[in-house]
């Protein structure tokens, strides 16, 4: 056999949806596929119904107006209040759209993930390195979060609905976003406060809290589709680097903090939890950013600003707050983010072992 022959047969060969890889046939939908779809939905739902609270706080402390004498501040009041204003269905607000969306994101994203590990190392043949990690997690999230977006960005719109975040008067208002007094409480009753409507407004505010209301209001409000979309630049721009980071540094820690003999629940989570922390912080700002372009254009302007794209946003909270308003509501997220990755490595392992025949 030439040196040309056996070059040419060690590549794979695609045909009728298979790989020949080393003279073995794989194809690209077989039960271990299935496994990672289902194991990483179940992953998403039970990390996010765990921290659901810590989820909708972090998104008020995000974008609630900075100049004010009500906002929600320290995460252990914020609960508190929050469970005085609205119960347990105040702590539970936007989770089921949140896990309407978590489910097929993380799905796709564990499911993306493993594929593309196998498609960098031609399916084992070569090493599984740091950089092909991280390229696998930075696709695998950029993949996820296209699929999924609108149920994103309409879940933020519920998780801040009904939350009583200050109205931002005129006087600390940009020259750019300045409202009459009139027309802001006309924005802060639609778009907020269910107690402070009439009843017809009242039966219009309870449609537009579900999912399917809130989509028809952001369309109709908005610009159409185009507005369910709004942010989705500056979400991929940070969720590639986070993704990325975080399959990336849980992988290491799994062979430092769970080596052979010492691979019990407690180090899984802990792995989990480090990796979740690190990779967020770094990125965060980016979320933040996310978030503020999410609800820019939510009642008109009544949260007291309107950015014109990413970069007007980012020019304008370090102008108007500083470098820490990039960092706004950093501490409940970290309360939240290392039981949230925690548990979601851990069901998804969990899942996958269990549908996956030795």
């Amino acid at each position: 056999m030439t040196f040309t022959q056996s070059s040419q047969s060690s590549q794979p060969k695609v045909s009728n949806g298979m790989v020949a890889v080393n003279g073995r046939k794989q194809t690209f939908w077989v039960p271990e596929i299935a496994s990672y779809f289902v194991a990483g939905g179940a992953a998403g739902a039970a990390s996010r119904t765990v921290v659901s609270p810590l989820e909708r706080l972090k998104i008020i402390q995000q974008v609630q107006p900075r100049t004010s004498d009500g906002q929600y501040k320290g995460v252990w009041r914020s609960l508190v209040r929050m469970w005085e204003e609205e119960g347990f269905k105040g702590f539970m607000r936007g989770n089921g759209i949140n896990c309407l969306r978590i489910v097929p994101y993380s799905a796709v994203q564990f499911t993306t993930y493993e594929q593309l590990k196998k498609w960098f190392t031609a399916y084992g043949s070569k090493e599984l390195d740091t950089p092909k990690r991280l390229a696998s997690g930075a696709l695998a999230g950029i993949t996820s979060v296209c699929a999924t977006y609108p149920l994103d960005l309409v879940r933020s719109r519920l998780s801040i609905a009904t939350a009583s975040i200050p109205l931002q008067t005129e006087q600390a208002l940009p020259s750019s976003s300045i409202m009459t007094t009139s027309g802001a409480k006309q924005a802060l009753a639609s778009a907020y406060h269910t107690s402070s409507s009439s009843s017809n407004q009242t039966a219009l505010k309870r449609a537009e809290l579900t999912v399917v209301g809130m989509t028809l209001k952001v369309m109709r409000e908005e610009g159409g589709v185009p507005g369910l979309y709004r942010g989705l630049v500056t979400t991929a721009v940070g969720v590639a680097p986070y993704v990325g980071i975080n399959f990336a540094t849980y992988e290491a820690l799994r062979g430092v903090v769970t080596p052979p003999g010492k691979n019990n629940i407690v180090r899984k989570l802990a792995c989990g939890a480090l990796a979740g922390s690190i990779s967020q912080t770094l990125t965060y700002p980016f979320d933040v950013l996310r978030r503020k372009m999410q609800v820019t254009g939510m009642a008109h302007g009544g949260l007291g600003y309107h950015y014109n794209g990413a970069f007007d946003a980012l020019r304008s909270i370090i102008r108007t707050e500083g470098f820490r308003g990039l960092y706004r509501g950093l501490w409940p997220n970290l309360l939240k983010v290392a039981p949230s990755i925690a548990t979601s490595f851990f069901t998804y392992e969990l899942v996958k072992d269990l549908l996956v025949a030795p």
